[in-house]
């Protein structure tokens, strides 16, 4: 009872800002139709929020990417359970990567919209493969955090990792300061993401000024189109892996978890829904080793709906800017977004982040019009974390079912209503947040990472 005002004030401020970047999208919107000209001065505004987003890139890779190594490797030692979950997360966040790619190229959002003279300003030069190559190693150690390449970053975010590996116990205490670090960066990430409506408004504003009503048009495309890929992603691809190992259809799952679809949508985080998620796992028949390792790492490494997002909205950028992506460059960025997506969990703005990550990395050209993005984001945010949190529940049952730990007569039982969640027993329980499997210390470990992301949104 004692964290209950905690929590209710961040739900207020979570629901504040919604609000405002809500308000602010529709009043740049208007000022753009109704006052062109002056609402094209305003792009700077936007310009500006991007910068500070982009100031936040590299430290923000560095520290989930060393993290993420780190709980890869604890996840792994469990033995089967944890080599599985992370085989089969690495699929379909690869599987949802490419399903954005596929939709992206099918539709084309953002073409026509021409904003590229209001934002693009690059003086960049094409580099040949040898150059590209030898780019990506950094001057020294410390200087990729500083050389603005994402590359470089990831290089060194990835030998740190392994080397905090490799060192064991004694790295315990590195790693802990990264994490520290990390919660440092995303408190600074969410003060910045309080200047979101200001940056929305001018992003907003100076597109519609510029380019009139066919703006608001393209960016309802690209929203629509992206639910309605969430929609068929969990419906089609999960709904038909789900009845084909489980036998269990996935709309009767979605009512089971109907209460936590509406904490998720009010607090646009699936992590919301975290400590919920991994009782009602275990209420419906998985054991709880398994429920303690898949819940949790699902968590930062099973992010569908983000990586749906992020390569849809890449393609609307470079759409809208003129400067499409040849099929090479997009096979590139899926491969850069594989990894850094699992970067992008559980503060609000880490996906932001990522997509101009990803940019900077193969099109910096293309950085800017992340400006246009901020607009909507919020938008989509309710569709990324629902399908984020589908996904999990699903690899819950079938990693569930894979390692035979899952008990399908009371999965059956519970899902038609005839076994129903008690309420009053999980307010007993909230311990399964911090602890969900007992006394086995590994699986404590894999959920090390999750209340530093959560506790920061």
């Amino acid at each position: 009872m004692a964290t209950t005002p905690r929590a209710a004030r961040r739900l207020d401020r979570n629901h504040i800002l919604y609000i405002a970047v809500i308000v602010a999208v529709l009043a740049g919107a208007i000022v753009g139709l109704a006052a062109p000209g002056f609402a094209v001065g305003l792009a700077p505004i936007g310009t500006g929020f991007v910068a500070l987003i982009k100031m936040m890139i590299a430290p923000v890779i560095f520290c989930t990417i060393v993290i993420g190594v780190g709980s890869i490797a604890k996840a792994a030692t469990v033995g089967k359970i944890g080599g599985l979950a992370i085989g089969y997360f690495m699929v379909m966040s690869t599987f949802a990567l490419g399903i954005g790619l596929i939709v992206g190229n099918i539709i084309h959002p953002g073409t026509g919209l021409n904003i590229a003279g209001a934002s693009y300003h690059s003086t960049t030069e094409p580099v040949g493969a040898q150059d590209f190559i030898l780019g990506i190693i950094p001057a020294t150690l410390f200087s990729s955090l500083t050389g603005g390449s994402v590359l470089q970053v990831l290089l060194v975010a990835l030998l740190t990792g392994f080397a905090l590996q490799s060192l064991g116990a004694k790295g315990v205490p590195v790693l802990d300061a990264v994490k520290s670090l990390q919660a440092l960066v995303f408190r600074i990430l969410s003060m910045i993401l309080w200047v979101a409506p200001i940056g929305a408004f001018g992003a907003i504003a100076g597109v519609v000024g510029a380019t009139g009503w066919s703006a608001v048009v393209s960016l309802a495309t690209l929203m629509i189109a992206f639910y309605l890929t969430c929609f068929l992603f969990i419906a089609v691809v999960l709904g038909l892996l789900l009845k084909a190992v489980t036998g269990v259809n996935i709309f009767r799952l979605i009512g089971y978890l109907g209460r936590e679809y509406l904490l998720i949508v009010g607090t646009s985080s699936s992590e919301a829904a975290l400590p919920r998620l991994i009782a009602k796992m275990e209420h419906a028949g998985v054991s709880k080793p398994v429920v303690g390792i898949t819940v949790p790492t699902g968590y930062s490494f099973n992010l569908d709906g983000t990586a749906i997002y992020l390569t849809m909205a890449s393609l609307f950028i470079a759409n809208a800017m003129g400067k499409a992506m040849s099929i090479p460059e997009q096979i590139g960025l899926l491969a850069f977004m594989i990894i850094a997506s699992k970067g992008a969990a559980g503060v609000t703005g880490a996906g932001l982040a990522t997509l101009a990550g990803g940019l900077q990395t193969y099109r910096p050209d293309l950085v800017n019009g992340v400006g246009v993005i901020v607009g909507i984001d919020r938008f989509m945010s309710e569709a990324r974390a629902v399908t984020n949190f589908t996904g999990n529940a699903v690899a819950t049952l079938l990693l569930g079912s894979w390692t035979r730990q899952l008990d399908k007569g009371r999965l059956v039982e519970v899902l038609s209503g005839r076994l129903p969640f008690d309420e009053a027993e999980f307010g007993r329980r909230d311990d399964h947040a911090t602890n969900p499997v007992g006394a086995s210390s590994t699986p404590q470990d894999s959920n090390a990472a999750v209340p530093e992301l959560t506790s920061s949104r």
